[in-house]
């Protein structure tokens, strides 16, 4: 029997705390989603001004970041380097940029998701989190 790593509460308010923080030093409005390897949402937080779309984007892009264990970069780019096919892979929906996965000791054990700005910007905020468990 294996001994897996796992999110814990307090492991996402820790995340959550620091992507927040990181998107408010630079005055961006986005929704943070924080998810278990599963893909199952754990934390949800859309910030004072953030576009309504974007609770439904970031929970996506966390979602394919953990059941790919990559981030959701990897997917966009392959669509499109035309790779149009890849559209129909199924329970994947935000194949875009913002996705970065939560890795411990080689092991995925979820994944963070935002969306609001820029791509480069979402994913900046997502990192961001993910460095205070570090």
């Amino acid at each position: 029997m294996q001994t897996k790593f796992v999110l814990t509460l307090s492991d996402v308010r820790a995340i959550a705390a620091a992507a927040e923080a990181e998107a408010l030093a630079n005055q961006w409005a986005v929704t943070i989603a924080i998810v278990d390897d599963g893909g199952h949402l754990l934390w949800l937080q859309r910030l004072d001004g953030a576009a309504p779309i974007s609770a439904h984007i970031a929970p996506a892009k966390a979602r394919t970041a953990a059941l790919g264990r990559r981030e959701s970069k990897v997917y966009e780019d392959v669509i499109n380097q035309g790779r149009t096919s890849f559209l129909s892979a199924p329970t994947l929906e935000g194949m875009l940029e913002g996705g970065v996965p939560v890795m411990v000791d080689g092991q995925c054990i979820g994944a963070v998701g935002v969306s609001g700005v820029k791509s480069t910007e979402d994913v900046q905020i997502a990192k961001a989190g993910i460095a205070a468990l570090a």
